[in-house]
This record gives structure tokens, C-alpha cells and sequence, in this order.
């Protein structure tokens, strides 16, 4: 049975979204969603994400196979791009859409709220980070401790890492020039570090100035990336932490731009960038 999807990306993050509302459980298997991704001979995507019914008090549920047949908690740009999916789906079901709009969204790391904007833009409640050790989880300090400025020894090299979890995990570490860092090698060196017990996402940034953070992306169970919406919050986290930017930033990255804040008020990290469909097909 041929299955439909719809091919959408965030800042070059790249998915494949399905209708997966009549069941509980997606309705691929990690090792279709691998071929699906693959892009010499499937589609091509960085992960496949599927909209599932909603639990009790949520609209949707989401969940998500990267490239490598792993399931993430979370996905930042992902959950903007199934936000632009539900709306357009919900468009087909001839279901009155006012903007901005705002789903709950029940998803492995929680509840996550996306609201579509007028402007096109998607506006995603990342809710509050988690900066224990226990919480990320990492080995680099105490279980109840901050794991803030830690030396960690990669390729003969001791980094500087602030670790922080957006609801999956992520490792922060600043350098003078994002170009110069060599991502193939390192970011599967951090990935799999025995410091991480559930692997991580690895995230390379050069403060530009306060306001301005530029960043370079290892997913974890995606490898190099254009755009990670979790590790750009995770990134800002971190330059607070440690004194090297502002609570509002834009974090720009090889796919473009998005605007970060860490709000004094609630605590809770908010991210705005855009989503946009690629093309449909079917999946046989």
C-alpha cells in the first residue's frame, strides 16, 4: 500500500511528514524510515516525522525516526515543520484556521506548543531547559550539579563544554571560528563519547556579539545537519551560563537564522524561524 507524505524543511532541516492520525504507532519501521531518508536512493531527509492523535489534553502527538533509525525526544525545527503540516492537513479537512494559531503537541520530551504566526513564522514554547548532569545525563560532574565550562578531552584536545538538555541532550562548546572546526571527524568523536551515556548532540558556536551567535550542528542519529531548532536553544542556554550572550539572540546557522530567547520571566526558552513544504509524493 502506497503511503502519502510531504516533504518539509526548516533552515534546510530536512523531513518527511506523515498523516499517521488513524493509529497509535507510525506506520513505519526505523528500517523503512532509514531507506526513506536515504538520499541517493529513497526520498532524502534528515529524519521522518509522523502526526499521530493526540493524548489527553494534547491536539497531536509526534514522533520521529532520524536518518539512522534512532528516535530522538524532540526535534526544534521538526516541530515547526509538523505545525505548517497539521495546518495544511487541517486545511484539507476543511477545519477553520485563524492565525496565530497554537497546537499541544505531545511528544517524547513532553508537551511542546508551536504557534503559527501571520507572518509565516512559527513560534515554538521549548519550555524550560534542564541543566543538571543527571538531567542531560552526563558523567563530566555530579549527578546535581550545573555541568558548566568542563574540560572534555576529544582527539587529543581538551574543549571547554557546557552541557544542557532541550528535553534530549545536548554539548556546547565556544571557538573563536566556527569555519575552521572539523565537523566531519569530531562530531561523531562527542556523539559517542563515553562521558554521554545516551550519545549527544554536539553544537560549535562563535559569538559574533551578544545579540549574534553563529553555530555548527552534529545531530545525534543524523550527523551534520543545516539547522538544529533544540541545539540553537541549548546554544543560548549555555552563552548565558557562562556569560558570553544575551537572554535574546539570534543564533545563525548554515541554513539561516533563528530567534532565540530565554525569558527571565518564566524561565521557559522560545525559538521563532520559519517551515516550509518542499513537495508530496507517495511511498510505496
Amino acid at each position: 500500500m502506497a503511503i502519502k507524505f510531504t516533504k518539509y524543511h526548516g533552515l534546510g532541516n530536512d523531513f518527511i511528514l506523515i498523516d499517521n492520525r488513524q493509529q497509535l504507532e507510525p506506520c513505519l519501521t526505523p528500517e523503512q524510515a532509514i531507506k526513506a531518508c536515504d538520499r541517493h536512493f529513497g526520498i532524502g531527509a534528515d529524519g521522518v516525522i509522523f502526526a499521530l492523535p493526540g493524548q489527553t489534553g494534547t491536539d497531536y502527538t509526534m514522533r520521529i525516526f532520524n536518518s539512522d533509525g534512532s528516535e530522538p525526544e524532540m526535534c526544534g525545527n521538526g516541530i515547526r515543520c509538523l505545525a505548517k503540516f497539521l495546518a495544511d492537513l487541517e486545511t484539507l479537512d476543511n477545519k477553520a484556521l485563524k492565525l496565530p494559531h497554537a497546537y499541544r503537541i505531545d511528544t517524547l520530551a513532553g508537551v511542546i506548543t508551536p504557534q503559527l504566526q501571520v507572518n509565516g513564522q512559527v513560534t515554538v514554547d521549548m519550555g524550560e531547559p534542564h541543566l543538571l548532569a543527571g538531567e542531560i545525563p552526563t558523567t563530566l560532574t555530579a549527578t546535581d550539579d550545573k555541568a558548566v565550562n568542563q574540560s572534555l578531552m576529544v582527539a587529543d584536545q581538551t574543549w571547554l563544554v557546557t552541557c544542557v538538555s532541550m528535553g534530549n541532550p545536548h554539548c556546547i562548546t565556544f571557538v573563536e571560528n566556527v569555519r575552521e572546526i572539523p565537523l566531519e571527524t569530531l562530531g561523531p568523536q562527542f556523539e559517542h563519547h563515553s562521558a554521554f551515556p545516551l550519545r549527544i548532540n554536539t553544537e560549535f558556536i562563535q559569538v559574533v556579539r551578544s545579540d549574534h551567535l553563529k553555530m555548527r550542528v552534529w545531530e545525534r542519529g543524523a550527523g551534520i545537519t543545516l539547522a538544529c531548532g533544540t541545539g540553537a536553544c541549548a546554544a543560548l542556554v549555555a552563552g548565558v551560563l557562562t556569560g558570553q550572550c544575551d537572554r535574546q539572540a539570534v543564533v545563525e546557522l548554515p541554513g539561516g537564522g533563528l530567534e532565540i530567547e530565554w525569558s527571565e520571566a518564566d524561565n521557559r526558552v522560545y525559538m521563532t524561524g520559519p517551515a516550509e513544504q518542499v513537495f508530496e509524493g507517495q511511498i510505496a
